[in-house]
């Protein structure tokens, strides 16, 4: 099982982000620890004896939390959960707010592994953004991270922003390089409702690169990142050998979650009719401390999940991974066979060489990965 604990607190909100995070709520972060904490208790006694294999704090920007409230969150996780010896360990921070105090602290209480958002090399695309660091500053955390003993460190990055040419992108990707990272995420910009980058889009204060820029820059990504011994392991993600992310490969396979905090969602076993369960909690910091304090737990979206429906996340998580979904695992999660659900549509799409067939596997090819929404459509009928 995995265990995920949003942190929703900001320094500022970036341009383009629709996450559940907020700035200015500094002051709230005490009471948002002892929140998660209560939320923690709770769910240990609904779940038993039970060990995390992966644990992933995310945000919002888990960096900004004091270190003191890091320490206090931490240790009471630890007494409520057990987390596997083995674990992957996985904290976001933001350059801008990195320091060697909160480091100690995360790595004293198991660390190691870190996700950083460079997102751009260039000052004037950081801005475009929101962000509120420079390259320099990711630079120093880089190196603060390292002095500290951490060696699995990921970088996020963006293509397809907002006046960004391929020679920018290549220069960001050079420039990440040079860190070292044992991990890179290259994810292309969706604009999403309500941002205010979605904003300046629709009113034509600024413009998206073309549908061929955009590919050429994906393109420059796969040739770059394999030459330089990266792994493409999933649509966006590369790794060196030994250092892909598992925790999100965990996502991508459908192994159980448990999700705190504000906006956190759980996947847990479901019921006889039922495959599993999707729970989510309440996404304001007002609602959620809510809850916990007054025990109102049916303010958490509870939404169970057919047999049918998670069939088709299997295939819609699997197919964004390069190796594909598995028959023999297909069959053990389900029941049913690959070929019984899905034999006629895959055999269908191989023969337009969107799909391909190796070994024990179903996967994607290079243009299927393009019109990997399209495929979807057709498997969502089995």
């Amino acid at each position: 099982m995995e265990l995920y604990i949003h942190i929703p607190f900001c320094a500022r909100k970036c341009r383009y982000c629709d996450f559940a995070s907020y700035a200015g709520c500094e002051s709230q972060m005490a009471d948002y620890v002892d929140a998660v904490l209560n939320e923690a208790s709770l769910r240990a006694k609904q779940l038993g004896n039970i060990s995390f294999e992966t644990v992933f704090i995310g945000g919002g920007t888990p960096s900004l939390l004091p270190a003191s409230l890091l320490d206090k969150l931490l240790k009471g996780i630890r007494e409520h959960f057990t987390i596997a010896s083995h674990a992957e360990f996985t904290c976001e921070a933001n350059p801008g707010t990195l320091t060697e105090e909160w480091l100690r602290v995360a790595i004293v209480h198991g660390m190691n592994r870190l996700s950083m958002g460079m997102q751009a090399y260039q000052p004037e695309l950081l801005n475009t953004l929101g962000r509120i660091h420079t390259y320099e500053q990711v630079e120093q955390s880089v190196t603060m991270a390292k002095a500290q003993g951490i060696s699995n460190i990921s970088l996020d990055l963006m293509f397809g922003l907002p006046g960004q040419t391929l020679p920018q992108w290549q220069e960001t990707l050079h420039a990440a390089l040079a860190l070292h990272p044992q991990h890179l995420s290259c994810y292309g910009l969706i604009p999403e409702e309500g941002t205010p980058l979605k904003q300046d889009l629709d009113t034509g204060k600024l413009s998206l690169p073309d549908e061929d820029a955009e590919r050429a820059m994906y393109d420059e990504t796969l040739h770059l990142l394999a030459s330089q011994g990266y792994q493409q392991y999933e649509i966006s993600n590369f790794a060196l050998p030994g250092y892909a992310c598992q925790h999100n490969l965990g996502y991508w396979q459908q192994v159980p979650y448990l999700g705190l905090g504000a906006a956190a969602s759980s996947m847990l076993t479901g019921s006889i009719t039922a495959a599993y369960t999707r729970e989510t909690n309440p996404a304001s910091l007002q609602d959620y401390m809510a809850m916990v304090s007054q025990n109102a737990w049916e303010m958490r979206e509870v939404l169970p999940i057919t047999r049918q429906e998670a069939r088709f996340e299997t295939m819609m998580l699997g197919l964004r991974t390069t190796q594909g979904v598995s028959e023999t695992a297909f069959a053990a999660h389900h029941g049913c066979s690959l070929e019984e659900c899905y034999g006629a549509q895959l055999r269908s799409l191989a023969q337009r060489g969107l799909m391909e067939h190796q070994g024990d596997s179903w996967r994607l090819t290079r243009r299927g990965m393009d019109v990997q929404n399209a495929i979807l459509v057709e498997l969502m009928d089995d």
